[in-house]
């Protein structure tokens, strides 16, 4: 089939790019390349079935040709960018999604909007189910991000229900992994930044706010069930073994160097408190849930930035791309 994918460079996009390429599927793949990095898909660069288009979604665009389906993975994820990029952030998830939706409608495609966890900002219900509604602050420092997907999902509604569209809406939670950008902001990248140069691991506020992990290829395979599923209501996508920020910050260290010391900066505005997805519906309805666990997903992460940074120990480039394809890591056995 014939997939276009929008944010095609940046972490999750590339890696959902090299599945499809390895199930033998043809590519158009656009980014801007705001937040994304070529690099990230150089390696697919002389593919024949692989074509990247320098191109902002916000703006008007054609493609010629057949498109079976659509991925609209566009956004500014990180919160260092975000905050940079506001209304870049806030265009993405607006009139990015309202071209990409039109696209598909025009093709007769499948449409699948990456959306996020952050829907439900601090939330009072825990674990998080779809059905829950979130405790979102409209005008904080982060709403631009939560507002633009929490549109993106109200937009991607309103095509399925007025023209009939098979849409998904897929609720991503903290995913991790190569290719992330370590200066991004968020947490695994962060941690390991500074425990490989040897500096102190910032956790802001007291460390009792809590994540949960899940490694990229994961994510991918559930995204791509998702878009074949029959389903055009949320489903969250994320690994539902939920640890505390020091408890993360602890099994860095002991992977790294056990005697790093911690840096306690105020915790940010509207930061979440608790963050864990409830899968039951993606077990459900897809048959999936995470595969890779923690211990082996750090592992490969902290080798590939490993190599990125120059360091003299080698990264699992050989066991990333064995576990990156292999669909029986991330379904269900």
């Amino acid at each position: 089939m014939r997939y276009v994918i929008t944010g095609a460079a940046g972490f999750i996009g590339s890696h959902l790019s090299d599945r499809l390429i390895l199930e033998g599927h043809e590519i158009v793949a656009l980014d801007n390349l705001i937040t994304g990095h070529a690099e990230n898909i150089e390696h697919l660069a002389g593919n024949p079935r692989f074509q990247l288009v320098k191109q902002d979604v916000c703006k008007p665009f054609e493609i010629s040709g057949t498109v079976d389906r659509v991925f609209h993975l566009a956004s500014i994820a990180s919160p260092a960018d975000y905050l940079t990029y506001p209304i870049e952030t806030l265009d993405s998830g607006s009139a990015g999604t309202r071209n990409m939706l039109e696209l598909a409608r025009e093709h007769g495609a499948s449409f699948l909007v990456a959306s996020t966890s952050e829907c439900y900002g601090d939330p009072l219900e825990h674990p998080q189910r779809e059905t829950y509604w979130g405790n979102v602050n409209p005008v904080g420092l982060r709403s631009c991000y939560d507002e633009s997907k929490r549109f993106a999902e109200a937009l991607t509604m309103a095509y399925h229900r007025k023209h009939a569209m098979k849409t998904a809406i897929a609720r991503i939670f903290n995913t991790y992994g190569p290719r992330m950008a370590l200066n991004d902001g968020r947490v695994v990248p962060a941690f390991i930044d500074q425990a490989l140069r040897g500096e102190k691991l910032s956790v802001f506020g007291d460390g009792s706010q809590t994540r949960s992990f899940c490694y990229v290829s994961d994510l991918v395979e559930g995204l791509l069930r998702l878009m074949e599923a029959n389903e055009a209501l949320p489903v969250n996508l994320g690994n539902p073994h939920e640890m505390t920020i020091l408890e993360f910050a602890d099994l860095i260290r002991a992977r790294i160097g056990p005697e790093m010391e911690l840096a306690f900066l105020p915790l940010p505005s509207d930061d979440p408190r608790v963050r864990q997805p409830d899968i039951s519906k993606a077990k459900r309805i897809l048959g999936w849930e995470p595969r890779v666990s923690l211990e082996d997903g750090l592992t490969i992460t902290i080798d590939y930035f490993r190599a990125k940074m120059n360091s003299p120990f080698p990264a699992v480039s050989v066991r990333e791309r064995k576990i990156a394809s292999r669909p029986d890591q991330a379904a269900m056995r």
